[in-house]
């Protein structure tokens, strides 16, 4: 007879040390505060009431002296500021997004950055051909070479200039990216936090590039009722604020970004859970919260025009289910020419990298 034999589960060994196994969680509520170390451990005292998170042998205060052992924390601050975060924390809450976010890669799974020309290029290739004038001796394939002087045989092995085979490789071009955050108030309305994922797709995608596309360029535009740029490190502190939510804004500072990145890919991804409500006027804001403004529709529909007159695509990744902003993003789109998603939060993190990856040489 078919069937099923239970047995004891018996849990993997885990041989980390205490602080160890709670890095990651201090990790991951550090990013929820925004950098607010207090708070975060304020919240490990909470979680320890009901989960036991420290022992005897190990308690919140041993922790805390670690953080501040392993450089993750700073020392005590004088009159009695609160715990700062340092540099090497900030570093690994990205390599952690990364984790999070992207996995475990393989190269063929992020797409291709080269521009299917081979010559003098970036990336090595399988490909081999004959020695020319002008290579380089580092291109010199030396194991091929030689196995083609064995061929004569070994008696007096001596490499000829026709023995030598170079490696192919390919371009890879660069890419400038800039990457919009929406910070207005419905990015925690309704006490659901959108902004703490879309901080993490940002950081996955810094450090995505930074290790393995150091030729492009990452730039982070925040917009509420105004738009300002932030740099990698001030990511994991971003809030949202009372803000309305000024897309043009955002796109206009992005272009200019971008004008000056003089690179020949551009394209702009964008973050948003809400409807434009909001532009300058007159040297004044004006906003409206209430439907689609047609004012602020059509100056949001201008600026992407502007963008793809300037061969720059906009990639929206829209976090709401409404018809009638799904409508608006379908128009923002065609006028751009560029690309768009509607996404819950768990299939936001995914759809950013693939696009990204996948759609480097897309410049239309």
């Amino acid at each position: 007879m078919t069937g099923f034999r239970f047995t004891r589960y018996v849990p993997p060994r885990d041989d980390r040390s205490p602080f160890e196994r709670l890095l990651p969680l201090f990790l991951e509520l550090l990013t929820h505060t925004s950098g607010d170390v207090e708070e975060a451990l304020d919240w490990m005292r909470e979680l320890d009431k009901d989960h036991d998170l420290f022992s005897a042998g190990y308690t919140l205060d041993d922790f805390v002296d670690d953080l501040r052992k392993h450089g993750i924390v700073g020392d005590p601050p004088r009159d009695g500021e609160p715990l700062r975060p340092t540099g090497k924390a900030e570093k690994l809450i990205r390599e952690r997004a990364l984790e999070q976010v992207f996995g475990k890669l393989e190269r063929r799974d992020i797409g291709s950055h080269d521009q299917r020309r081979t010559g003098p290029g970036d990336e090595p290739t399988s490909g081999r051909r004959n020695f020319r004038f002008g290579d380089r001796i580092d291109q010199v394939a030396m194991s091929d070479s030689i196995r083609n002087a064995q061929r004569r045989g070994l008696d007096r092995l001596r490499l000829r200039e026709d023995d030598l085979e170079v490696i192919e490789t390919e371009h890879q071009g660069a890419c400038a990216t800039v990457l919009m955050i929406d910070i207005s108030h419905s990015m925690v309305l309704y006490g659901e936090d959108r902004i703490t994922p879309a901080k993490k797709v940002a950081m996955a995608l810094a450090e995505l590039i930074r290790r393995r596309y150091p030729k492009d360029t990452l730039d982070i535009v925040v917009f509420g009722n105004d738009a300002w740029q932030v740099s990698l490190k001030d990511l994991p502190y971003l809030r949202v604020g009372p803000y309305h939510t000024n897309t043009v804004a955002g796109l206009e500072l992005a272009m200019d970004i971008l004008r000056r990145r003089k690179l020949g890919d551009r394209r702009i991804i964008m973050i948003t859970d809400g409807k434009p409500s909001c532009i300058v006027r007159n040297g004044e804001y004006y906003m409206n919260s209430f439907g689609l403004d047609d004012l602020i529709v059509s100056r949001t529909l201008d600026a992407a025009v502007r963008a793809r007159k300037s061969g720059i695509p906009i990639t929206t990744f829209m976090i709401a289910r409404d018809a009638y902003l799904q409508d608006f993003i379908e128009r923002f789109t065609e006028a751009n020419q560029g690309r768009a998603f509607y996404t819950g939060l768990r299939g936001l993190a995914d759809m950013v990298f693939r696009d990204h990856a996948a759609n480097r040489g897309r410049s239309s």
